[in-house]
């Protein structure tokens, strides 16, 4: 402790600097108030920024803030003032003088135990997610402290492999960066409740807290969320190997392998979004739930195969050399092997066997407690479980109900009855192939059935020519439009359009031409309408534009710029250019209107005016007037 004293005196330990060391100092005063705090955030825009995020991402479907004192309320004094210190940090040291160390890699590998803690926080109550967030911010904040205090020293131990060892580090520079954090997490003000689990994380079993205590507790997690971040970091074999694991660590805090999995995308997630507030590198992480919730679907489409996965479990010499013998002459299988629970389980996630035999006596994880993971997936569901066990007694049968395994045999009686049950294992799996393969194919039946109904849905709201709504669906859209404005009271109006002597076009030219003319026509109303107006065509040259939060003075000014924009077309026929106009018939929602068909019969009214005096005009149904323009 005398070389950290003297580190403290020294300085030169990673500290916050500018608004964050003026948050720490001033939370410490007991008359601190909220105002003072918050003038202090709000004098630094990133700052604010980011606490703003956090407040906003802390509250589940809560109304989102934008004021600082409610940010502050939200969060709390104490993840306020850590919060701040970990975004200092990670803003003044994204490169440093030890060329050894990778700081980019750092903070990405911090910010994922970070939002890892936050999420596991979430559902295991044990502190404030906000401060857990911090404190997995900084819990490798020693390595960065070493980084800064020793560059050339510390480049040296790295050198050597990467990580470095806490014994390494005792050895050269007689402080280890556990030792580090401790003091650095004190100076932040993170009570020691969190600062020890942090201090032990690493290597929980060197810890003497009491089993299911808080602290106990809290270890575990912090140590499962450092498991979770190296492994996200690491190449996708080596998480899929150490897949395994990570489901053991979750199973000790109540996550089933489904859960997790849903868990760890949700981290992912979260770390994606925190790394462009932050500005930290994130990479491409592929997701988790496929690992441990979902086989690879590798012969969805392929017919039912007789050859069966077979994985055994056995730590015991005379069990393994029994079991090889034994399965290693059976035909029509492939067969794999595993020297204890943990290896057997982190090796089913990779293989997903149909077929796993295990011992009962392995030390660790035994033949029981790998059946109970294994069941406790959703591929792991349809595994045929052999156990090699002597179920006699009440606690014996107990301990098979609760691995839910198929099958169960006597070790003594095992080199004559195993090959007779694996008989009953391999037609399981063949009943199994067979099952699966009918599932793909019923369920592609079903995909390809739905996409035909999403075709016939189109298509039968979709005008085949245009492209736009048809009348069907400019009715449902205009009853929409209608409902929400009775219930917000905004303004919806709508253009009632028509092609001026279409009849003539299709006579004289055809109906080839006059399909041409249709289709630019639609293609103009569409350019000239807003992204949230509804384009349809009623039939024949007639098309309807709803305009919702639009009133009739903007409705009157958008039907203008249209009816010139369509009065300027061309439409190419042989050697000549057809020139085009519409009518238009404006009316707006009013007071006395009992339906949408009353909006539609207004806008009819007005229409119907427009083309009777003399076409190529905008008529405005307005208090039961008509109101000619153009």
């Amino acid at each position: 402790m005398k070389a950290i004293e003297q580190l403290r005196i020294n300085g030169g330990l990673p500290s916050p600097k500018g608004v964050a060391l003026a948050i720490m100092q001033i939370s410490r005063r007991d008359d601190a108030t909220l105002e003072e705090i918050s003038r202090l955030v709000q004098s630094d825009p990133v700052t604010s920024g980011r606490l703003l995020h956090m407040a906003n991402a802390a509250s589940i479907g809560g109304r989102p803030l934008a004021s600082i004192p409610e940010a502050i309320i939200r969060l709390g004094l104490a993840a306020v003032r850590q919060l701040a210190m970990g975004f200092s940090l990670v803003d003044q040291y994204r490169s440093g003088a030890c060329k050894s160390f990778d700081y980019p890699r750092f903070w990405s590998h911090s910010l994922l135990m970070a939002v890892a803690m936050q999420e596991l926080g979430k559902r295991v109550r044990l502190a404030s997610p906000d401060e857990l967030f911090a404190c997995g911010l900084l819990a490798r904040i020693g390595q960065l402290a070493l980084a800064t205090l020793y560059p050339e020293e510390y480049a040296q131990l790295l050198q050597r492999g990467g990580e470095t060892t806490v014994e390494a580090e005792r050895q050269l520079l007689h402080v280890d960066h556990n030792e580090l954090t401790a003091v650095i997490l004190e100076d932040c003000g993170i009570p020691r409740a969190l600062a020890e689990p942090v201090f032990f994380h690493e290597n929980v079993e060197s810890a003497s807290f009491a089993e299911g205590s808080r602290p106990y507790r809290l270890t575990r997690l912090f140590h499962l969320a450092r498991r979770l971040a190296d492994l996200s970091l690491a190449p996708d074999e080596q998480r899929t190997q150490h897949i395994g694991e990570l489901m053991l660590l979750g199973g000790k805090i109540g996550l089933d392998a489904g859960e997790l999995g849903i868990l760890l995308d949700q981290v992912h997630a979260q770390w994606h979004d925190w790394s462009a507030v932050l500005q930290v590198p994130d990479d491409n992480v592929s997701a988790f739930t496929d690992l441990v919730a979902t086989p690879a679907a590798a012969a969805d489409n392929a017919p039912a195969v007789e050859v069966s996965r077979v994985l055994w479990v056995a730590s015991a010499a005379p069990v393994r050399a029994m079991l090889a013998e034994i399965l290693g002459g059976m035909p029509d299988q492939v067969v794999h092997s595993a020297g204890s629970g943990e290896e057997g389980l982190a090796l089913a996630v990779q293989l997903m066997p149909q077929v796993v035999i295990a011992d009962s006596r392995m030390p660790g994880l035994d033949g029981w407690a790998l059946c109970r993971a294994l069941r406790a997936t959703p591929w792991g569901q349809s595994i045929y479980l052999i156990v090699l066990a002597s179920v006699t007694s009440e606690t014996e049968i107990r301990l098979a109900i609760e691995a839910q395994i198929n099958d169960c045999v006597s070790p003594a009686q095992a080199a004559r009855m195993l090959p007779l049950r694996m008989g009953a294992a391999r037609q399981y799996v063949k009943l199994l192939n067979q099952w699966e393969h009918d599932r793909a194919q019923l369920k592609r039946f079903s995909a390809e059935l739905a996409m035909s109904n999403r075709k016939l849905q189109h298509y039968a709201l979709i005008d085949q020519l245009t492209g736009l709504q048809n009348r069907r669906a400019g009715m449902e859209s205009l009853a929409q439009a209608w409902s929400m404005a009775e219930r917000s009271g905004d303004p919806v109006t709508m253009m009632m359009i028509d092609i001026d002597r279409f009849k003539e076009v299709n006579d004289t030219h055809g109906h080839a031409v006059g399909d041409q003319v249709l289709l630019e026509v639609a293609r103009t109303i569409r350019r000239s309408a807003r992204k949230e107006d509804a384009v349809c065509r009623m039939g024949g040259e007639e098309f309807l534009v709803i305009c919702r939060n639009a009133d009739l003075s903007s409705s009157l000014h958008a039907a203008e710029r249209l009816r010139k924009a369509v009065a300027g077309l061309r439409v190419a026929v042989e050697d000549q250019q057809l020139g085009v106009t519409i009518s238009i018939g404006l009316a707006a929602r009013e007071d006395g209107m009992a339906d949408p068909g009353a909006l539609v019969n207004a806008a009819d009214k007005a229409l119907y005016a427009a083309k009777k005096k003399g076409r190529n005009r905008t008529c405005r149904y307005e208090d039961g007037k008509l109101y000619l323009e153009g």
